[in-house]
């Protein structure tokens, strides 16, 4: 198993695997802002003002009876709180990142396409009975007929 770990830290998966997690996390916590800081202020406001980091319901209260001002005093007096807008921030935040990770699966899907060239067909019609055969047969299987390699 040392040996194993050994050639898989050699071979640069590790470090490969390590600087994606760090790169991963700086993305995370740039879309965190992105969500937090300019995309949901606009919307809050087009709704009537509404601080999505600040909606939440209480369900119960805390040391100090509610209403509480915001969900920093909900919890510091103890409540127990749904915290909707929270979710609402976490679910953009990574709808942004589902999207950014798409484009480049898609983006590298795509030139890895290019740079290989379109794939090798694994079946061609016999020139007899045109049934699908494969590429690499030498005889077709239903009229056994020689096919000729090109």
């Amino acid at each position: 198993m040392l040996k194993a770990f050994k050639e898989f830290a050699v071979k640069g998966n590790a470090l490969d695997m390590a600087v994606g997690v760090i790169l991963g996390a700086s993305f995370g916590t740039i879309v965190k802002s992105l969500v937090d800081d300019v995309i949901m202020p606009p919307i809050g406001l087009v709704l009537g003002g509404v601080d999505f980091s600040d909606l939440f319901v209480t369900l119960r209260d805390g040391a100090t009876p509610g209403p509480y001002a915001s969900l920093a005093a909900a919890k510091h007096a103890g409540a127990v709180t749904l915290n909707a807008g929270v979710f609402a921030n976490t679910v953009v935040s990574f709808l942004i990142v589902a999207f950014a990770v798409f484009l480049l699966v898609r983006g590298v899907n795509t030139l890895r396409t290019r740079l290989e060239g379109p794939a090798a067909p694994k079946q061609q019609d016999c020139p007899f009975c045109f049934s699908k055969i494969d590429v690499r047969a030498t005889r077709c299987p239903h009229c056994t007929a020689g096919i000729t390699q090109a």
